[in-house]
């Protein structure tokens, strides 16, 4: 099954919110068993957790890994990137571990409306990259609003300054 997966993508998981006591936030636990989804189904080689520590530890990303390791992703197709603050280092800090693996292809993991602009900061990282979308099962009308509200600025914030080049 390893050599069936070597050349497919890697789904980067981005992260989110971890609350006290490290327990994932709604939204960073859509998105890890999104992940994970997609290495059962065989879409990808590897599920890479990307997010440092916010207010509470541990970090995002290995909260998203532990997660995807409860799911059924084994140890060896997990990795973790536990620097990042923002969307921009998350696609940044990823990259020196996709090249370890020879992997330039990947599929980004986010709420659909972040993914715009995270995937113009891969591309222009250097990536071959494409979205996809958690479900929104399990989300906050509320949250979500807000979130997609805070992303229209960001998004032109980015674009503009040239974030990623």
């Amino acid at each position: 099954m390893k050599e069936q997966r070597e050349n497919l993508p890697v789904a980067l998981v981005l992260g989110a919110a971890v609350r006290a006591g490290g327990v994932a936030s709604p939204t960073l636990r859509r998105r890890a068993l999104a992940g994970a989804r997609l290495w059962q189904l065989g879409a990808v080689r590897a599920v890479m957790g990307c997010g440092g520590t916010g207010r509470h530890g541990p970090s995002e990303a290995a909260v998203i890994v532990a997660l995807c390791r409860e799911a059924g992703v084994p140890g060896e197709a997990l990795l973790c990137e536990e620097r990042s603050a923002t969307t921009l280092e998350n696609l940044l800090y990823a990259r020196p571990l996709l090249e370890t693996l020879g992997a330039r292809e990947v599929i980004v993991v986010s709420d659909l409306y972040h993914l715009p602009r995270a995937l113009m900061v891969a591309r222009r990282a250097g990536l071959v990259a494409r979205g996809h979308a958690v479900p929104l099962r399990g989300a906050h009308p509320a949250a979500q609003l807000k979130a997609a509200l805070r992303e229209i600025p960001a998004l032109g914030w980015y674009a503009l300054s040239g974030k990623g080049r």
